[in-house]
């Protein structure tokens, strides 16, 4: 494929491509070797898609050794973070630049790929999952598009498989999720061959490791409204074998809503509830399938915690008791969820402080209580205190902890 082909004959104009940092970067690189490197990926679709750049990633002819000592060379800090795939970040003032050498894949299995390195943009380009991921842009600005394609469908929001969909799917099945991912982000609609083929490949989804599938999921969920990706995905099949639970996209719906109405940022483990039956059992079986943190599956536990009323509605002196008892969260987990405008509730929220119980276990066994009993008064105690609306103060509080329950 020619040159002259390859290029779209635009130039992006976009201040990250003129900073001292990224100008440094493209000195020490090209010194070692003329013309060998192109930015590539995120940062040319974003430009040309008008959105926000957050990372800059380079392609060059380099091969990681040759990168690691033109960097060296130029007096920049160089980590070779990923060097057996081809990567090494270059660090000026603090800004990272993800360098990868130019790959072709010798062999796939649906999770990794081999690769060996090349000096051909389009080897490199054909490698790639979508076309609007395979646009590069030399230093100056122009945009080079070895599949052809890709240039177009960042302008009018296409994710469009590179050739065969299926093939690239079978090549990493990662890529089904990362399908609905970027329909979410940047998709102005599902390409319907691209669907069918996830449809027909999303059993390969059994061979990814649980935490990458949470990992992409995670990042779908977070896009500003992953509503209409997430559909596709129970339409075709897909999110049964990301979540095995039954699913709804009605609470999404729901949550969006809240979101709007009280200017809430996206919350992709909120928008995972919304997803999901409120239940023990379920909670149970999403984080084991999703491989979830432990921080991350005691939210989803008092989220669904049985004795959690709904919020919406309750009095306050009901709802200071609920906070105390559940927590922060939890209270604005259900309260997001409720898909109303929550916006009083919040703030009630906000504002409110937890007090401190008057009395603890030093009261108890002055008391002369001992073993379980000390534990079983306390809480006894604690109860008729938030029941109190927390007015109750330690003098009328200690005598109730030798007073037997009616």
């Amino acid at each position: 494929m020619t040159k002259k082909r390859q290029s779209v004959l635009v130039h992006l104009s976009a201040d990250w491509l003129n900073t001292p940092q990224t100008k440094a970067v493209i000195a020490a690189l090209e010194a070692a070797q003329p013309a060998c490197a192109r930015f590539v990926g995120g940062c040319v679709r974003n430009t040309i898609m008008g959105r926000a750049v957050d990372d800059i990633d380079i392609a060059t002819q380099l091969e990681p050794e040759q990168t690691l000592g033109a960097l060296e060379a130029a007096g920049i800090r160089a980590i070779p973070t990923g060097i057996e795939h081809g990567t090494v970040t270059a660090v000026v003032d603090h800004v990272p630049f993800e360098i990868t050498s130019l790959r072709r894949d010798v062999e796939t299995d649906g999770r990794r790929a081999v690769v060996a390195f090349t000096t051909e943009w389009a080897e490199d380009a054909q490698r790639r999952d979508f076309r609007l991921n395979a646009l590069y842009a030399a230093p100056d600005g122009e945009v080079f598009d070895p599949v052809g394609g890709g240039y177009e469908d960042a302008l009018a929001g296409r994710v469009i498989f590179i050739g065969d969909g299926d093939q690239r799917l079978r090549e990493d099945y990662l890529r089904i999720l990362r399908f609905f991912r970027f329909n979410a982000w940047y998709g102005a609609g599902i390409d319907q061959e691209g669907l069918a083929a996830c449809e027909r490949q999303r059993e390969g989804l059994t061979k990814i490791a649980r935490e990458r599938i949470w990992k992409e999921f995670r990042k779908l969920l977070a896009a500003p409204d992953p509503v209409a990706a997430v559909e596709a995905m129970a339409k075709s099949g897909v999110l049964g074998h990301v979540l095995p639970v039954e699913t709804s996209a009605d609470g999404l719906h729901d949550l969006r809503v809240s979101e709007q109405l009280c200017g809430v940022q996206p919350d992709p483990l909120l928008r995972l509830m919304a997803l999901m039956p409120r239940s023990a059992l379920a909670v149970q079986e999403v984080g084991e399938a999703l491989r979830l943190s432990n921080d991350d599956k005691s939210r989803l536990t008092a989220w669904a915690a049985d004795n959690l009323p709904e919020v919406v509605g309750l009095r306050s002196k009901e709802l200071r008791a609920e906070l105390y008892w559940h927590g922060k969260q939890a209270i604005v987990d259900r309260a997001l969820l409720a898909g109303a405008d929550v916006r009083d509730l919040l703030a009630a929220v906000n504002i409110w402080q937890a007090p401190d119980f008057p009395i603890g276990g030093d009261d108890a066994l002055a008391a002369g209580l001992k073993g379980p009993e000390i534990g079983q008064a306390l809480s006894r105690v604690a109860r008729v205190w938030v029941d109190s609306d927390f007015e109750l103060e330690r003098e009328a509080l200690l005598p109730l902890l030798v007073q037997q329950e009616d």
